[in-house]
């Protein structure tokens, strides 16, 4: 096995949308950095592939809300820098009771933080979105600022910077091991690296890298079902009818949130999806025999059925990702308790996407042992008992 005799600055171990991010601004910073990635690009196993994501304001947290002012700007700019458009605004309608809690709180938080918005009483929201169907009076919370991310572009335009910058992105190269100490180092199917830090953003394969780091996160890994539904009418619910992102809440029959995009990526297509999923290995997420339960499916045909009408009744396409769920879903940025030159990025309980700007950035200055720009209390290791330092 070759040893790379270089010393980096930072290796980045995971070339998601977090990864990818985390190298760009380290690379922005002229730090030499390499970014690892065990599969060869582009590829559809982990959690940052396909052709869109939502971007919001809308959040019951005040911290992410505030997150999302950078995160806009840092987008804007990535696409200035590419050429290529990344983001199509779209707005993001929150559909839910009124006096539904989350709904009140969302639009609590919109309010605070001075982001534009619009609330929409049922009839106002019947004539603005006539083919949405209200079936308990729901009310309308309209985001304006909300929109669509195009995923697979965002990834590749993040990948090309690096490299313009100077990092090293090495592809097909799956990490084994790494060993703590000044340096770390990095072992991986081909090779070993040193480098003064080491940043982890390996998505549902986190706890594998941790294994010998003596640390294992409560992450639950989990297979989602990203389905899309034939429109009966082309067009009918298109960027071009003006028809919004929308997140509903508060269903009888829904747990967890229900969303969807205008159709785009498919034509004639919308993707509606279930915030949920079943428990998967990352390793084992296409193996039929693994998922029988299809109850999220279920879910989603009669959500369909009573809201979307002008829908198919069945989903026509369904493809997978992956989620990495904490308990409170909410991030893990943080040091590794004992090793301080080790950081992870974990968690990002699906609704990481929009955020990555302002996560590669917060996991770059932890690598480098600069003052963050964001109060890191909510993404702390310590908040999950018995996980401390004192712990290990």
């Amino acid at each position: 096995m070759a040893f790379q005799k270089d010393l980096y600055d930072a290796i980045v171990v995971g070339a998601g949308i977090q990864g990818c991010f985390t190298a760009y601004h380290l690379a922005k910073h002229r730090k030499s950095v390499l970014l690892l990635e065990q599969f060869f690009l582009p590829h559809s196993r982990g959690s940052s592939h396909g052709q869109s994501r939502i971007i919001r304001r809308a959040y019951p947290e005040d911290f992410y809300t505030q997150m999302m002012d950078e995160c806009y700007q840092i987008w804007a700019q990535l696409e200035h820098e590419a050429g290529t458009q990344l983001h199509r605004q779209t707005g993001l309608l929150l559909l839910g009771k009124k006096e539904h809690p989350e709904f009140q709180t969302v639009q609590a938080t919109l309010s605070r933080q001075g982001v534009e918005h619009q609330l929409l009483p049922s009839e106002e929201l019947k004539q603005r979105f006539p083919n949405i169907q209200l079936t308990r009076g729901e009310a309308g919370l309209l985001d304006k600022s909300g929109g669509v991310l195009h995923a697979d572009k965002a990834l590749k335009a993040l990948q090309d910077a690096v490299r313009q910058l100077g990092g090293i992105l090495h592809d097909g190269e799956k990490v084994t091991e790494i060993k703590p100490g000044l340096p770390v180092k990095v072992k991986t199917t081909s090779r070993s690296y040193q480098a003064k830090s080491v940043v982890i953003t390996a998505g549902p394969w986190t706890n594998r890298l941790l294994s010998t780091l003596g640390i294992q996160l409560p992450l639950r890994t989990l297979r989602i079902n990203v389905c899309y539904w034939r429109e009966k009418v082309p067009g009918s619910y298109g960027g071009s009818q003006a028809f919004p992102c929308f997140l509903s809440l508060g269903l009888d029959l829904a747990p967890h949130h229900i969303y969807g995009l205008p159709a785009g990526e498919y034509p004639g297509l919308v993707k509606v999806c279930y915030h949920h999923g079943n428990d998967a290995d990352p390793e084992e997420r296409d193996c039929p025999s693994a998922f029988s339960d299809n109850q999220d499916v279920q879910i989603l045909c009669r959500f369909v059925r009573d809201h979307l009408p002008d829908l198919g009744p069945t989903p026509a396409i369904m493809e997978h990702c992956m989620y990495t769920n904490t308990p409170d879903k909410h991030f893990i940025l943080d040091r590794h308790p004992k090793y301080n030159n080790i950081v992870i990025g974990a968690g990002f309980s699906g609704h990481g996407f929009k955020l990555s700007p302002v996560v590669g950035k917060i996991l770059y200055e932890l690598s480098m042992k600069l003052t963050p720009s964001y109060d890191l209390t909510p993404f702390r290791i310590s908040r999950f008992p018995g996980l401390g330092k004192a712990h290990l």
